[in-house]
């Protein structure tokens, strides 16, 4: 019985393979309709450049949650479906990284490091800071260095599907054959169907994303692919081990226990490694902020509202505010 398992496990992933590499049909190609979103902003912050981020102001009084989203989508891509729920409990704001998106273009090659300080820009500019900061992914590589690099514009961490480091066996896997498949779509370009291919395979999986399919192929299709290909060989050569026991502030990681691209063991190593940082667990793959959206909802509010409950409240605004308003 083991034995057939593993067989129709194995017949199912190459029919699955088949199917994604298969022909699209564009024939029933609709209007990207995008779900509701908070308002979109523009802003030029010194030193920077033109920065786009989503906002809502949230509740009177309540904290901000400043996200930070994954490696090769955009904001939107990887939070619409909790912007509300966390707008309900807190001040929202929103990024897209630097070559992601609507974040800004530069020549310079796409740093960890750089990302971290245009987060920081941001709430500097914004006068919205300190911030409980949400990463996932890549984006919790980059919490951890705005904490280290600006931990005055820090209360707290939530870090979700991120690791400790990304090397060992992610590197082959991450840095290797994702960089080649990154080269390969900056070849093809993502007309030629690759968004297609991952959305349709999205949709097998979770139905209830097919009414905003045309907008997620969109999404899908904004940001630079050079960029794209530097930030892996950034996350690759990232390690946080060095400073990660010095972290100050109060710390949830989420752990998506179904993971095959961050093994959850890494993710629970991360844990391991900062001070009093608890766990909640996401049953979901390293997708689940967009196939098991519910989950993810619960999850990430909840690890939003224990760190929460263990800040203290925001100090004044910092220098150089800009009212949002503006």
């Amino acid at each position: 019985m083991v034995i057939q398992r593993a067989e129709t496990g194995w017949q199912e992933r190459w029919a699955r393979a088949r199917r994604f590499i298969g022909p699209v049909d564009a024939s029933t190609a609709t209007p990207p309709l995008p779900p509701p979103l908070p308002e979109g902003r523009v802003t030029t912050v010194a030193g920077r450049g033109d920065m786009f981020f989503r906002h809502a102001a949230g509740p009177a009084g309540g904290p901000t949650v400043l996200l930070l989203h994954g490696w090769v989508i955009s904001a939107d891509l990887n939070w619409w479906q909790v912007y509300q729920p966390l707008a309900e409990r807190a001040q929202v704001v929103a990024p897209d990284h630097r070559g992601h998106g609507r974040g800004l273009r530069t020549q310079q090659p796409f740093s960890l490091e750089a990302a971290a300080d245009d987060a920081a820009a941001l709430l500097r500019h914004l006068g919205v800071g300190p911030a409980i900061v949400c990463g996932y992914s890549m984006g919790g590589s980059i919490a951890l260095l705005l904490w280290r690099r600006h931990p005055e514009l820090v209360r707290g961490l939530v870090l979700q599907a991120t690791s400790l480091d990304w090397r060992e066996r992610l590197r082959e896997r991450l840095l290797w054959k994702i960089m080649g498949l990154v080269e390969l779509v900056s070849r093809l370009g993502a007309s030629e169907g690759f968004a297609e291919r991952v959305l349709r395979d999205a949709v097998e999986h979770s139905p209830e994303l097919a009414p905003h399919e045309a907008w997620l192929k969109a999404e899908l299709q904004r940001g630079n692919t050079r960029q794209f290909a530097d930030a892996g060989r950034a996350m690759a050569a990232f390690d946080p081990s060095g400073f990660a026991p010095s972290i100050d502030v109060p710390t949830a990681v989420v752990v998506t226990t179904g993971d095959q691209l961050v093994p959850p063991s890494k993710q629970r190593a991360l844990a391991a490694a900062v001070p009093g940082a608890v766990i909640f667990s996401l049953a979901g793959d390293h997708r689940a902020c967009w196939l098991q959206p519910r989950r993810f909802e619960a999850a990430t509010v909840a690890a939003v509202e224990w760190v929460q409950a263990r800040t203290a409240p925001p100090s004044a605004a910092l220098p150089e505010a800009v009212p949002l308003g503006r």
